[in-house]
């Protein structure tokens, strides 16, 4: 079955994690220490990236729950901060989407991501703009590893499984798809993604 359309994850793919020390600045904006903080805002995050409540609502729960008051000034301040954190993009992978395109195949982006961020996302990143599906959790209320939202993705690029790749930095989400018949790979580097594409018999 040849393949039709490659996909990719947002963050730790399309853009680079954040440094640490970006997220000890982010914990020392916040007030709390890095560890706890960290462990704090992905255990509470769920919601978040369904689109269920605002950054403002996540925020204000991560910093309840440590014990932390902040007004809305400084709230604003760290929520731009948390942005500016994931929008350092990997010029490597973006060559690589701007070549999939090229070539002719469907190229699509599938990611866990909050109403808000997206929103501001897809008015300063311009990689946003780039593919042809988009499927984001805040937008179908599904996260992954959740099963439904490659069922999503796979509907909106009108493929089957085995027609689809895609890459992700997280185990689970890869797992997630693989069990659907998608040709899902964990992510390493874009010059890794291009050779595991031409092992699949995509031509770039």
């Amino acid at each position: 079955m040849s393949i039709k359309a490659v996909v990719f994850d947002y963050g730790g793919v399309i853009s680079f994690q954040p440094e640490p020390e970006e997220i000890e600045s982010l914990a020392a904006k916040a007030g709390a220490e890095k560890e706890q903080f960290e462990t704090m805002l992905w255990s509470l995050r769920g919601e978040y990236d369904r689109g269920k409540i605002s950054a403002r609502q996540y925020y204000t729960m991560v910093l309840t729950r440590l014990g932390i008051s902040m007004d809305e000034k400084n709230l604003d301040e760290l929520i731009k901060m948390d942005y500016d954190n994931w929008k350092n993009i990997n010029p490597g992978t973006v060559a690589l989407m701007e070549d999939v395109k090229r070539a002719g195949y469907t190229l699509g982006i599938l990611s866990n991501m909050p109403l808000d961020f997206l929103v501001w996302a897809r008015e300063n990143v311009p990689v946003f703009s780039l593919p042809q599906v988009s499927v984001f959790s805040c937008d179908v209320s599904l996260i992954k590893p959740e099963k439904a939202i490659y069922q999503v993705l796979l509907t909106q690029a009108a493929v089957s499984g085995g027609e689809l790749v895609f890459f992700d930095d997280r185990a689970e989400n890869v797992r997630s798809a693989e069990e659907l018949g998608i040709k899902a790979f964990i992510w390493k580097d874009p010059d890794n993604a291009r050779r595991e594409l031409i092992s699949l018999g995509v031509v770039l």
